[in-house]
């Protein structure tokens, strides 16, 4: 999927230079408990459904945006379970773009579609458990994925 129109005219200004962006991820689970992910076209990479925020979008809205364009799936997300950053989060594109993002993660609950790729950034799902989930390209704290994260937010420092 190419970059928003946003983030198009940064880059236009820095080049491939550090971009600090505001994004979110979806935790959507089966009804075994696994955990839905997607492996990226432009890296290979498993990721959960994610993207960024775009101007005037409230994150709500932008997840349940994101998680439609890459999978198919129509969402209601209904808790915030976390909130990440720092420079785990730091990833560099194949095209050499660098980029920080501070991430909110939604617990979503599916509500419509079919598991579908829409916009060319998904090439397969699968639904993953805890341990499977560590193969994942930003790097979640594990609590995130457990079952009584649900509960609660789950906040881990940079240690």
């Amino acid at each position: 999927m190419p970059i928003s129109a946003y983030v198009q005219r940064l880059r236009d200004v820095v080049g491939g230079d550090l971009l600090m962006l505001p994004g979110v991820a979806a935790i959507i689970r089966d009804e075994t408990g696994r955990v839905l992910v997607h492996r990226r076209s432009d890296d290979g990479a498993w990721s959960l459904p994610a993207g960024a925020i775009e101007p005037g979008e409230a994150p709500a809205a932008a997840i349940a945006r994101e998680v439609r364009e890459e999978t198919g799936l129509e969402v209601h997300p209904d808790r915030v379970l976390g909130v990440f950053g720092w420079p785990r989060h730091r990833h560099r594109y194949p095209n050499g773009d660098l980029v920080e993002y501070l991430v909110v993660v939604f617990r979503c609950q599916v509500v419509a579609g079919r598991l579908d790729p829409q916009d060319g950034e998904a090439t397969a799902f699968r639904w993953c458990t805890g341990e499977e989930l560590r193969e994942l390209r930003l790097p979640y704290p594990a609590g995130l994925f457990a079952p009584e994260a649900e509960q609660c937010a789950v906040f881990d420092s940079a240690r």
